[in-house]
């Protein structure tokens, strides 16, 4: 006799399919119209699905033994993943020697500021959480400090960055996000190692295994990686050996084949990626073969709401209640990277207009890297006397920072837009309320007499907009009118189209 089968494959692959089928018939209005985060829908959808609520998701039976830091390695490795693909393509995406042209405002942006904000970031964890120490603020700082490539990549695209956000600015946030989060190690493995060893062998330790090994070996393993398969690219395709479908995805096959391999040497397989990216398109033949695919982007924009959706689901929601730790995620998104980049932006080429480095200031979110880097501490700490205490509280500060970050940088857009059109309408009716009795000086202006009359029966509306905008306002042709008396021609609009009036007919 039929029964239901409801393993936990099957009801995963049912709840990520149906939430993917859902959100991909509003996607576009979603995305496009209200200027939501597709981030912050999918972790919206998480907490609804998962043991919070529906109990759709549950983390913890996929794992063999049920065990907290089980599930914490499953999400380290699918947040590799998610990083090693989404870095690949950021990469790729840059144009010809874009590291190279750049390096100016990529040195401050991965120097100075990176610092101020770790600095800034250590300071307010220690100030606000009780007992953590100075080396344990540092360590968890250290995970809130780089700035999330998914979560940027879906600020700087689309319809409004398109019309808002210089095209310069759109391209050095992405290389600042995709370079930063490869870094985020020795700020991390700093007081990490002074947590574990006396301050000699400490040092020692994090400029041999961290800076040496970790960083430069990843950015070396990278670079020759991304050449080779440049090269071998290259070669197949002048000799008619790759398919289309093979060459599209070539560059998510490099990005898994990296992570693999430098995740196996222990090295630095995010920044590893990157490296690879840029180097794989250093004559940019790849980038403009594939300008128009969607290939790309699909698998990203897969990746993105998965990574979410499970987000929302594991995150340590009971730990997040404080208020302390609310009123710190909170401080951190406010202090952590405006005033610095503010600070410094006469000094990083690309963000020197003050507009630029307001914009690039608030928005430096925080996601996927964070968890990464948390994960990474967590399963260090383990070895660390004391270090239990320490894990616990990095795991409430770092996910409270993700989950603010998601949510504010998600709906700032949206809120923005809101509130200008509020206030643009508000103008509107104030404007009309108030009718002047002759001529166009001033907007708002009253039309009067048969002109007011032909437009209210072609439904239009008087348009209150600043200049340029007003190019059609005629500056004669008297109007007859009634009443008050005659009034000068005005600007009526419709749904899709002006009418204009001429003298009364």
């Amino acid at each position: 006799m039929p029964t239901l089968q409801l393993t936990d494959f099957n009801a995963i692959c049912a709840t990520l399919g149906g939430f993917v089928l859902l959100f991909g018939l509003v996607s576009y209005a979603v995305k496009e119209r209200l200027y939501l985060s597709e981030a912050l829908i999918a972790l919206l959808t998480g907490v609804a699905l998962g043991p919070l609520a529906a109990n759709l998701i549950t983390p913890l039976s996929y794992t063999r033994t049920g065990t907290r830091e089980e599930l914490e390695s499953i999400t380290l490795a699918f947040t590799r993943l998610v990083l090693g693909v989404q870095l690949v393509l950021a990469g790729v995406q840059l144009p010809k020697k874009y590291l190279l042209h750049e390096w100016r405002s990529l040195a401050m942006l991965l120097g100075p500021v990176m610092a101020g904000m770790w600095l800034v970031s250590s300071l307010l964890v220690w100030a606000l959480i009780p007992g953590v120490g100075v080396l344990g603020a540092l360590a968890a700082a250290a995970c809130v400090t780089p700035t999330d490539p998914i979560l940027a990549n879906a600020i700087v695209k689309g319809k409004f960055a398109d019309a808002h956000i210089r095209p310069a600015l759109q391209k050095i946030i992405t290389a600042e996000s995709g370079a930063n989060d490869g870094l985020g190690y020795p700020f991390l493995f700093l007081p990490l190692y002074l947590l574990a060893h006396p301050a000699g062998p400490a040092l020692r330790l994090w400029a041999g295994d961290t800076i040496g090994y970790v960083v430069l070996l990843s950015i070396a393993y990278g670079a020759a990686v991304g050449w080779a398969a440049k090269a071998l690219l290259h070669w197949s395709s002048a000799r008619g050996l790759v398919d289309r479908e093979s060459f599209l995805v070539f560059a998510i096959a490099l990005a898994l084949f990296i992570v693999g391999t430098c995740g196996a040497l222990g090295s630095d397989d995010v920044l590893a990626c990157f490296v690879a990216g840029n180097v794989f398109t250093l004559d940019d033949w790849f980038r403009l073969e594939t300008l128009d695919d969607s290939l790309q982007p699909t698998i990203d924009m897969l990746l993105n709401l998965s990574i979410f959706l499970w987000f929302g689901a594991v995150a340590p929601w009971s730990a997040l209640a404080s208020p302390r730790v609310i009123g710190l995620a909170v401080l951190v998104l406010c202090l952590r990277r405006p005033p610095v980049v503010l600070a410094l932006h006469r000094w990083i080429p690309r963000m020197r207009p003050l507009r630029d480095a307001v914009f690039a200031g608030y928005f430096g979110p925080i996601g996927v890297s964070a968890v990464f880097y948390l994960y990474v501490s967590t399963e260090f700490l383990v070895h660390v006397d004391g270090g239990d205490a320490l894990a616990e509280t990095m795991r409430a500060v770092v996910w409270a920072c993700v989950v603010a970050s998601v949510v504010v940088h998600g709906i700032t857009i949206p809120v923005v837009k809101l509130g200008t059109e509020a206030g643009i309408s508000v103008s509107r009716l104030s404007s009309m309320s108030v009718g002047r009795p002759r001529g166009i000086s001033g907007f708002g202006t009253r039309i009067p007499g048969p002109l007011e009359a032909r437009a209210a029966e072609e439904g239009a509306v008087v348009v209150v907009v600043p200049p340029p905008a007003v190019v059609e306002a005629a500056k004669g042709g008297e109007a007859e009118g009634t009443g008050a008396g005659a009034g000068r021609l005005q600007f009526v609009e419709t749904d899709g189209q002006r009418a204009r009036g001429g003298e009364g007919q």
